[in-house]
């Protein structure tokens, strides 16, 4: 689904979504394709909902956005020091 269709679906709404297609040019990721797994009134509730689909599967891309955004490009940041595990 592109995100001009989810946002005339899901009005004024956070959503968790998953990547289907994407691509990186210059360290910005552009989602071409992707599917809508939750949507949510707050951004705690959206951010709970990403944290415990994260944990279950980590390898799946997966984001929050609100639909008033107009696209949903993201600028890569790439983690290079120690992760703790709690």
């Amino acid at each position: 689904m592109k995100w001009d269709e989810i946002t005339v679906l899901h009005p004024g709404r956070f959503v968790l979504v998953e990547a289907i297609k994407a691509s990186s040019n210059n360290r910005v990721r552009q989602l071409e394709d992707m599917s809508v797994v939750q949507d949510y009134d707050n951004p705690q509730e959206a951010w709970n909902g990403y944290k415990r689909l994260h944990k279950l599967h980590p390898t799946r891309e997966l984001y929050v956005f609100h639909t008033s955004r107009s696209d949903v490009e993201v600028v890569e940041e790439f983690f290079s020091g120690v992760r703790q595990r709690t």
